[in-house]
């Protein structure tokens, strides 16, 4: 994930538009988890019914359309380290919402319970004082340079971390929405590779239709080379997308939703 932070933020740093970005990552995902979809789960796949398709449509739209279109923007105000810690309330978020659906029990007198409590404000807190609290700027070996190169326009968006942290937190309330859903989802549709394959189709096709809105008037937003957006689009769509989609709902169907979030 720490590799996804790092190699998206200098592609968007590049020029790359992260609506395209969201568009490409889901093609490549789709591509790749699609055909082991259509082999492994051949025998074992049950009958798509309207409810589930609704469903795959609602999580395309939550988490590969809304939810990394916001996170990208605000990452693009930011910076990869500060998009690292803000996600740390992702946990939060899922947490409080499987309790106020009962999908989560909280008993005070148990301590998990209580962990989980403390962890909710734990991570919260931090995410605040990554956003309000400003401090000096390390001056690292790797960082040498930075501030010459900003400044001959290689980062195209002005610094914002208010805005910023504003997109990503409303980014990660979708992706709390998002595996709340998946979750209630895999009760019906019992195929992680299959229900994987079509969040990424319809992640896809939902963001296509963002980026074609976003993007009208410039068709060079959607030119990649073999430089860092198309790595960034390759790495992000198989590790965080194909295979990222695939792992949590195997870990949900074990050790339950916020387990996957901590995890």
């Amino acid at each position: 994930m720490q590799g996804m932070f790092t190699i998206t933020k200098h592609a968007l740093d590049e020029g790359m538009s992260q609506h395209v970005l969201v568009v490409y990552r889901h093609v490549v995902a789709t591509i790749i988890i699609a055909p082991f979809a259509l082999i492994f789960d051949r025998k074992i796949r049950p009958k798509m019914t309207l409810s589930i398709f609704l469903k795959i449509m609602l999580l395309g739209l939550l988490e590969p359309t809304i939810d990394q279109n916001l996170y990208y923007t605000g990452m693009k105000y930011t910076t990869a380290t500060f998009t690292s810690a803000m996600c740390n309330v992702l946990p939060a978020f899922a947490f409080l919402m499987a309790w106020a659906l009962r999908i989560e029990q909280v008993n005070l007198r148990k301590i998990h319970s209580q962990a989980k409590i403390i962890g909710t404000i734990v991570t919260v807190g931090g995410a605040m004082l990554m956003t309000l609290v400003k401090g000096a700027q390390l001056d690292l070996p790797w960082t040498k340079g930075y501030d010459a190169l900003a400044s001959t326009g290689s980062s195209l968006t002005k610094q914002d971390p208010i805005k910023g942290a504003l997109m990503i937190t409303t980014g990660c309330v979708c992706w709390a929405c998002f595996i709340i859903l998946q979750a209630i989802t895999l009760k019906s549709y019992p195929v992680e590779l299959s229900l994987t394959a079509g969040i990424c189709f319809m992640g896809a096709i939902e963001g296509s239709v963002v980026a074609a809105v976003m993007e009208r008037g410039n068709p060079s937003a959607w030119s990649v080379g073999m430089d860092y957006k198309l790595l960034a689009a390759v790495y992000s769509g198989v590790i965080c997308s194909g295979i990222g989609y695939y792992v949590q709902g195997l870990i949900m169907k074990r050790k339950g939703t916020c387990f996957c979030d901590c995890f």
